[in-house]
């Protein structure tokens, strides 16, 4: 008898441990993760999207429940931002993403009232105590588009389309001027910016104006305004143009059909970024303060592996100046 109650002793003990390192069964819910958007909401097919889909691969394994353990917030204006990040922090989510870059001020001023919760800006920098900050080399895997897009071309005139003209889109820029130049300096590179991220109009039209001066490949940085890039490119393919694009923050290729103008993507792996802060906060191995960079060196940026348009003498010249780039050989510009 006294055996078989020191038996049960050492379970109960051993659960009682287990519980205690953070279980991950359904029945936790003392971790909670919020996540706010910027302006062009979860279904951009790109940044936020990208976002939303490592938050949700966490949640999932960790046994979260959605909409409660795990959720969102969309900001439809720039006033919404501290209002929704105060919604989470009000209702003692121990962990909130703010993701974008424009949510600086707003991730910064929410962190100072609520010091005693961990806050996270993905795409810029915010120096508090509580909030870790998670930013990307898009200017590496801007270039190896420039390469992609170089030794494609059959024009030898190729196009960039941002979004709004800020430093953040400009690493996109130069790192693909950089790419272009290095594989060949005569080919012309044609760049106009919409001035905004949610204006797919402005988009169709930007790139509608490029293929007509001749541009058959262009790379966009410009959130859901890319998507009239896409159209246009479809449109012009139905008329018999052999053109393409260059998607960005996660792998468009099927954006590009049925038409098939995706040439390749440049891919931020912003879910991936999201999954393993999440995964480290729910750990008790997350740190609070840390700047979190994340590059081709780092496996936080890649070009699509999806390479069904691309040939493979390409694909073997994008590979070397990957190398060269992780190795140090080559340093991509982030700037004119």
């Amino acid at each position: 008898m006294r055996k078989l109650i020191f038996i049960l002793s050492l379970v109960l003990l051993s659960a009682g441990i287990l519980s205690a390192c953070g279980s991950t069964d359904s029945t936790d819910t003392s971790f909670k993760v919020g996540m706010v958007t910027d302006l062009n909401g979860i279904d951009d097919k790109a940044f936020n999207q990208s976002a939303w889909e490592g938050l949700s691969k966490f949640g999932k394994e960790a046994n979260l429940v959605k909409d409660d353990g795990y959720r969102y917030i969309q900001s439809s204006s720039d006033s919404d931002y501290i209002p929704n990040l105060t919604k989470f922090a009000d209702a003692n989510y121990p962990l909130i993403f703010g993701i974008g870059s424009f949510l600086d001020k707003a991730v910064n001023s929410v962190a100072q009232q609520y010091p005693n919760q961990h806050f996270v800006i993905v795409d810029n920098v915010v120096n508090q105590k509580n909030v870790t900050s998670v930013t990307f080399k898009e200017e590496e895997g801007s270039f190896l588009a420039g390469v992609a897009a170089a030794l494609s071309t059959k024009t030898n005139k190729v196009g960039f389309i941002g979004g709004m003209n800020i430093d953040l889109i400009q690493k996109f820029e130069y790192g693909f001027k950089a790419g272009v130049k290095a594989v060949n300096p005569n080919i012309e590179i044609i760049t106009g910016y919409a001035g905004s991220f949610k204006n797919p109009e402005k988009g169709a039209q930007l790139a509608s104006s490029m293929y007509g001066q001749n541009v058959d490949i262009i790379y966009t940085a410009a959130g859901g305004t890319g998507s009239g890039v896409f159209t246009e490119a479809k449109n012009a393919k139905k008329k018999g143009k052999s053109v393409w694009v260059i998607g960005v923050d996660r792998d468009q290729y099927e954006e590009g059909m049925p038409e098939n103008v995706t040439l390749t993507s440049m891919i931020k792996k912003v879910d991936v970024a999201v999954y393993d802060v999440a995964k480290r906060a729910k750990e008790g191995t997350y740190s609070d303060g840390q700047n979190l960079v994340y590059g081709l060196k780092e496996g936080g940026i890649q070009l699509s592996e999806r390479t069904d348009n691309l040939n493979q003498e390409v694909l073997m010249q994008i590979e070397a100046y990957k190398q060269k780039i992780i190795n140090g050989e080559i340093i991509v510009p982030k700037t004119k």
